[in-house]
């Protein structure tokens, strides 16, 4: 069951027009919210980022925070599995016509799709994935959460031809993110990562290892990171709500580090599944 424009309904009920700005323009944003034993993971955090992206927009937010979280825990109410990925989507809605300003008094289309929530394998988790790389080609606004998702799609789809799990990204000799991922860059034990700004999307388990690592006492760094530094690391990894903290072991065909996942990506791997246990699935956040 999903929730779209005011009532609840099968997937295969739903219709959304082809007319709707999001389908013509990509004109809209999205949110991933995780969710834990039906606890939504830091779900104030997620409608906050969805409405800074509303707002960068100029779309007005159709819910408050509190519509946002009663639908959102009744999306999650009406599923039978219990760890879900909970998919929030707002257009500029259907005008009738196809005309790029924006158009005066049309409801936006709302969208609540969940589905199972998948994290890594334990092969993946023991012997990390290979990555490639790629210039950094889309717009200069990636801290909103947008429907466009070309330039990912064309990135995922290059890295899966090679049988890869992630394409990073540079911009002017500097790394960016993953085409769906934050990454973290490990040297001589001292973890870097980018800062926030508009070039890369800010994200809840980006923010929530960084704090894994400082209350732990783990060396942390939030600072432009080199190409240099991401090709010569002792260890990389990615974190996103799905892949949580994985290694990455190769990059465009050479090893990482030894090749092997490293000391620091099983520590905070095993400090993130622990938080996950004590905190996410309690639903203390």
């Amino acid at each position: 069951m999903l929730y779209l424009n005011g009532r609840f309904c099968r997937a295969e009920d739903a219709m959304i027009s082809a007319l709707d700005r999001g389908c013509l323009f990509g004109d809209g944003v999205y949110e991933v919210i995780p969710v834990y034993s039906r606890n939504p993971f830091r779900l104030d955090e997620h409608l906050a980022r969805l409405d800074a992206s509303l707002a960068a927009i100029s779309l007005p937010n159709p819910h408050t925070p509190l519509q946002w979280a009663e639908l959102v825990r009744e999306v999650i109410r009406l599923q039978a599995y219990d760890d879900q990925s909970v998919y929030l989507h707002v257009t500029r809605g259907n005008a009738g016509e196809r005309d790029f300003p924006f158009p005066a008094g049309v409801a936006p289309t709302v969208l609540i799709n969940p589905s199972p929530l998948v994290t890594p394998s334990p092969e993946a988790k023991a012997k990390g994935v290979r990555a490639i790389s790629h210039a950094d080609f889309r717009w200069l606004r990636c801290d909103i959460k947008s429907l466009n998702l070309l330039p990912t799609v064309l990135l995922r789809e290059a890295a899966k031809q090679q049988g890869c799990a992630e394409c990073l990204m540079f911009r002017d000799g500097m790394l960016t993110e993953g085409a769906a991922s934050n990454v973290f860059v490990v040297k001589q034990g001292v973890i870097a990562c980018p800062p926030k700004n508009h070039l890369i999307l800010p994200g809840i388990t980006y923010d929530l290892v960084i704090e894994l690592a400082r209350q732990h006492g783990v060396p942390m760094e939030v600072r432009p990171v080199t190409e240099a530094e991401v090709r010569n690391a002792d260890e990389l990894w990615m974190t996103s709500s799905t892949r949580e903290v994985l290694a990455i072991v190769e990059l465009d065909g050479q090893a990482v580090g030894d090749g092997c996942v490293g000391p620091m990506a099983r520590q905070l791997d095993q400090y993130y599944q622990d938080f996950k246990r004590t905190v996410m699935r309690a639903g203390k956040e």
